[in-house]
């Protein structure tokens, strides 16, 4: 007799797209699977103004609030996209 039950699938098989919560707080690795800069970047846009000031839970733990980020996310597709000039046209 087969068994019924499949077999295990590696957990990197699949890409996961996390949700943002409507209200609560999102961690930095959250923030980055859904927007599209590197740590560096968005801690410095952080340092800027350009990114959500972050909320300080504890010593070791840093989150910023769900709806600043989907904030963010709204006003960044609501933009319309830069366009590049050309060499060719200065």
């Amino acid at each position: 007799m087969p068994n019924p039950l499949p077999k295990p699938v590696a957990a990197h098989a699949f890409p996961v797209t996390p949700a943002l919560p409507q209200i609560g707080y999102v961690r930095l690795p959250q923030i980055l699977a859904i927007f599209p800069v590197g740590r560096s970047t968005w801690w410095a846009g952080c340092k800027s103004g350009k990114y959500p000031k972050p909320v300080k839970i504890s010593p070791g733990c840093t989150a910023w609030k769900a709806e600043d980020i989907r904030a963010l996310i709204e006003s960044q597709a609501a933009e319309p996209p830069l366009r590049k000039e050309s060499a060719q046209s200065k």
